[in-house]
């Protein structure tokens, strides 16, 4: 629906409060809000003497003075602002791994809340390497245990999964004791949430990237304040009224939390994008490529194209005139058009000024999305496709895919990863830098400090 164009009782709530003065609200609501004010600030003076109030106070307090985490392209910054700030940006262009099965982006919010916490306490890169491992299995099987009945709701599940996680991250690297861990996660999974409104419409802002900065961020802040003392539920992520039972509903199984431990590393089913937008169209884009051939298309050649996918992809991906990136890698009608007109893997494809190319949005409106009852059968365990492509010459073709290149059943070389991490950094980092930073990741488990790993994208230009 558009926004612009749609009645909205939302909006005329907005709208409504907007137009409110003092000189024509009732005189006996102005009066209660007065009373309001004070009762608050009565509550507010009492509370500030009490424990957690002052290990709030004192975190906060102390915090101006640490900015010791590295913030990608921009300085230093204390830690949980720096976990918020990298956590955006590394799931900031639909890029970031992910793992299939449980629906999360790990990377974007364990990795960098590790960072943060490391480099604030100065781990070293063997410790950081286990807290992202640890990160990483916790988020999976919290997904797995909150099952499908959140996405089906509108939660954004790598959102309600990733505070935990990175509460355990970052406590792993802090080198947190037990209980003061089990706090941390207490205290984080109360700042679980996120909704995926960005998922449907025309366009979907740029929230998305927030939520996994919002993650880090939980998840660091949450750790420092348990060192302190800072108390939370220790059994919050399963108990009655916990992370999994709340958010999970019908679909949660707490018991997929602890099945085949050290087994089953959720870390070895992650999976790297090839193309920048959403995981269940990587596969639409790959069979649409090959179907083209090297060069592009016009659209004039292009007949018709119909794309099958799960019943979750087919209702909430089919937007055919996206207005903002968000939206545009979001779209299946977009981004089958761009396969086929453009260069999908190019990030400037999606920028807001490309969006509204006549020739894509053109294409876009004639390409049929529906249900394959094929791909629909293994979602989410697989963001499977099937393509038909019929040209204006006659010549037709069709393919299915249901593991993507990139995904552990079809991986990306260890070369195409470099190449990857080339593309994205070339113009941001120098060679040297770049050089420097592939290095200090490779000889991580050796560093002293994370600090060293760091050091390099301090500086990055954040052009």
């Amino acid at each position: 629906m558009d926004s612009m164009t749609t009645n909205s009782h939302a909006h005329d709530l907005i709208d409504f409060v907007r137009r409110m003065s003092l000189d024509t609200l009732p005189p006996a609501v102005v009066e209660q809000a007065r009373i309001c004010l004070l009762e608050a600030l009565g509550c507010g003076v009492f509370g500030a003497s009490q424990p957690w109030s002052r290990l709030l106070a004192d975190e906060m307090a102390a915090e101006a003075s640490r900015g010791f985490s590295t913030v990608i392209g921009h300085g230093r910054l204390a830690a949980p602002a720096a976990a918020l700030c990298n956590g955006t940006a590394i799931h900031g262009y639909e890029l970031d791994d992910l793992i299939a099965q449980s629906v999360v982006h790990p990377g974007a919010a364990v990795i960098p809340a590790a960072l943060a916490a490391g480099e604030a306490v100065e781990a070293g890169g063997a410790r950081l390497l286990e807290a992202i491992v640890a990160g990483y299995e916790v988020m999976h099987r919290i997904g797995l245990a909150l099952g499908a009945e959140p996405s089906r709701r509108g939660f954004h599940v790598t959102s309600l999964s990733a505070p935990a996680a990175c509460a355990v991250a970052a406590g792993i690297v802090m080198g947190l004791t037990r209980d003061e861990l089990l706090s941390a996660i207490g205290l984080s999974c109360s700042a679980a949430g996120g909704i995926k409104s960005f998922a449907v419409g025309k366009g979907g802002g740029m929230v998305k990237r927030l939520h996994l900065g919002r993650a880090a961020e939980a998840g660091v802040r949450a750790a420092q304040l348990a060192r302190r003392g800072f108390l939370g539920p220790p059994f919050a992520i399963d108990s009655r009224f916990g992370l999994v039972e709340v958010f999970g509903g019908a679909s949660a199984d707490a018991a997929r939390l602890s099945a085949g431990l050290g087994s089953q590393w959720a870390i070895a089913q992650t999976w790297f994008k090839v193309y920048p937008i959403c995981g269940w169209i990587q596969s639409t884009v790959q069979l649409l490529l090959e179907m083209r051939g090297p060069r592009p298309l016009a659209s004039a050649d292009i007949a018709h194209v119909r794309v099958g996918v799960s019943r979750y992809a087919a209702q909430n991906n089919s937007e055919p005139a996206p207005i903002d990136t968000m939206g545009a890698q979001y779209s299946i009608p977009y981004c089958a058009a761009l396969s086929l007109l453009g260069d999908p893997r190019d990030p400037d494809m999606f920028a807001a000024e490309t969006v509204g190319r006549a020739d894509i949005r053109e294409l876009a409106a004639r390409i049929e999305i529906g249900v394959d009852p094929r791909i629909d059968a293994v979602y989410p365990a697989q963001y499977g496709a099937c393509v038909s492509l019929t040209l204006a010459d006659g010549r037709s073709f069709e393919g299915m895919v249901l593991d993507c290149h990139g995904t552990p059943a079809d991986p990306c070389t260890q070369a195409e990863s470099r190449e990857k991490f080339r593309r994205l950094t070339r113009g941001r980092l120098s060679e040297a830098q770049a050089e420097t930073l592939t290095e200090r990741v490779r000889t991580l488990a050796d560093l002293s400090s994370v600090r060293a790993l760091m050091e390099p994208l301090s500086s990055a230009s954040s052009r």
